[in-house]
């Protein structure tokens, strides 16, 4: 019979964990060892097989092998054996090598630049994905739902996912998250840091949201939540799609206010020491949000999906948490400037807490682990730092419970829309768990969180667009269909796994009916191969948290 392997089809780092799976049903062969081979066919490392036993989610009887001892660089393959030797199964050559993450982390940062909207992706930086500038958005009108005459501006930002709609609440994660990233890299923290150049890169990408962001303010303080067209655009580039049809600005909600004003009050302490103009225009931004917000404290989303996704969320405890927290950091003596007294402040975050318990990462619709993680990182008040560190740390202890119990290692309960990116969402807990409460199964339970996403999985794909041989060629992404370019944007991570396939009536070919094989290549699969920026985000922070 055939035994599949899954493993980390980039490769691995010199000192990180080194494990993989080999899948098969009963049979009289069963695996017992296995090699590693050089390219010289040299075995330079062998070990014995060891049972996992049967996945729940996909019917296989998984055996693992483990070569973390083995740390010499180089080019190798691994090669399965029953008791006899005779191979049972054989991967493809791979990397072991310091450089790969490195490589990987700069890869998926470039991907928001190939979703940048309004401005002309020249061939100099773009290579050979250039394009034009499309869809300006610098005299957009008013959905007729706002009932409100006019033109805005709302220049640049980044498309949201494989559609041209630009949004506030998946842009505010999706920036809040790499704003982390880029706060916790200029802390270093005793840290080994990504070169100076990273940094740079990422705040200069993360600036051209936020430059969008700001646009996105109304003069009132409340923030416009979405900016898309006014039907569905099909597989046609962004230059087709101006020709097409016109695009519009969608009404104000509480959501998209605080998410916003969560957002600018954490660009005011990343930027202060680089661009402190901007930072300061960025907190002067949250405040008059935050403002907003008090005053229309339960504004719903927009309920129009005619040309764009809903991003419907009817709670706003999480929004308020996240925004009271962050401007706790950035103005512990000058609370009143964002309408509360520093005494009804704290009062509000003690409420915050009980009503938001940590959760295991980070979402669209639950932000709430952006409120622990401010007071977490913040020193202005260390009763409540040390109960969000605590926090945090509980549902750290709970993911790696999820993988250990899992046969693939991952801490999901389901395999939902964008499994991806929660995974990915749940190893940047464990690593930020790891600044104050260092342990090492935090890091082994992330690292295979990153390896299930680069191809130790059922599907036997690695997710991310361009970084290996089994990467998504057909990507659910109009700009890699309408570019006439072969291969599809580099960098970009797909959805994933997906056992709900709400895209049946497009008739995708999912591999088997388990729930672990709902994953399919083909562009038709919106709900498994298409890209978000929520979820190439907290990649992008795992990644650069990783030592």
């Amino acid at each position: 019979m055939d035994f599949s392997l899954h493993y980390n089809h980039v490769g691995y780092a010199p000192a990180a964990s080194k494990e993989f799976l080999v899948a098969g049903g009963s049979s009289v062969a069963v695996p017992a060892c296995f090699q590693l081979v050089s390219v010289s066919g040299e075995v330079v490392f062998s070990g014995a097989m060891g049972e996992r036993g049967t996945c729940s989610y996909t019917g296989e009887f998984l055996w693992q092998g483990d070569f973390s001892a083995f740390s010499i660089p180089g080019h190798f393959r691994i090669v399965v054996v029953d008791d006899a030797g005779t191979p049972l199964a054989r991967s493809r050559e791979f990397e072991i090598a310091e450089r790969l993450m490195g490589e990987q982390l700069a890869l998926t940062l470039e991907s928001f630049y190939f979703q940048r909207s309004g401005v002309e992706l020249p061939a100099d930086r773009a290579r050979k994905w250039a394009r034009p500038a499309a869809h300006l958005d610098n005299c957009l009108e008013f959905h007729p739902s706002m009932n409100r005459a006019g033109t805005w501006n709302a220049h640049g930002g980044w498309y949201d996912a494989g559609d041209y709609g630009k949004y506030i609440v998946n842009g505010g994660v999706s920036v809040g998250t790499l704003l982390l990233a880029a706060e916790l890299l200029e802390v270093g923290r005793g840290r080994v840091v990504r070169p100076v150049s990273f940094r740079t890169n990422l705040l200069e990408e993360v600036r051209f949201e936020l430059e969008f962001f700001l646009r996105m303010q109304d003069t009132d303080g409340g923030v416009f939540f979405k900016v898309s067209p006014i039907r569905w655009d099909g597989f046609v580039s962004p230059a087709q799609s101006d020709l097409n049809q016109k695009r519009q600005i969608l009404g104000k909600s509480t959501t998209s206010t605080l998410n916003f004003a969560g957002v600018m009050a954490h660009a005011h302490r990343v930027y202060r020491n680089v661009y402190p103009a901007f930072a300061e225009q960025c907190l002067g931004a949250a405040i008059r949000a935050y403002s907003w917000a008090i005053k229309n404290p339960d504004v719903t989303y927009p309920h129009n999906t005619e040309g764009s996704g809903g991003y419907g969320d009817e709670r706003y405890d999480d929004e308020f948490f996240w925004t009271r927290a962050m401007l706790f950091r950035e103005l512990p003596q000058g609370a009143a400037h964002a309408g509360l007294s520093e005494t009804e402040l704290l009062q509000a975050l003690q409420q915050d807490m009980e009503r938001c318990p940590a959760q295991m990462g980070l979402s669209w619709r639950d932000t709430e682990n952006f409120g622990w993680i401010a007071l977490a990182l913040q020193d202005n008040d260390s009763i409540m730092q040390a109960k969000a560190r605590a926090a945090l740390v509980c549902v750290a202890e709970s993911i790696v419970e999820h993988c250990n119990a899992d046969a693939y290692g991952i801490s999901l309960d389901k395999f939902v829309w964008g499994s991806n990116g929660v995974i990915a969402n749940h190893g940047l807990t464990l690593m930020l768990a790891n600044l104050w409460n260092p342990d090492t199964r935090y890091v082994k339970s992330a690292r295979g969180m990153l390896d299930f996403i680069y191809g130790k999985n059922p599907v036997n794909t690695c997710f991310v667009t361009g970084a290996a041989w089994s990467s998504p060629k057909f990507p659910h992404h109009r700009i890699c269909h309408s570019d006439g370019v072969e291969d599809p944007i580099p960098g970009l991570v797909v959805g994933g796994i997906n056992a709900d396939r709400q895209d049946m009536h497009r008739f995708p070919h999912y591999p088997g009916p388990q729930p672990g094989f709902s994953y399919t290549d083909e562009r038709c699969s919106f709900a498994s191969n298409e890209t978000a920026i929520n979820w190439n985000a907290p990649l992008v922070a795992l990644l650069s948290l990783m030592e």
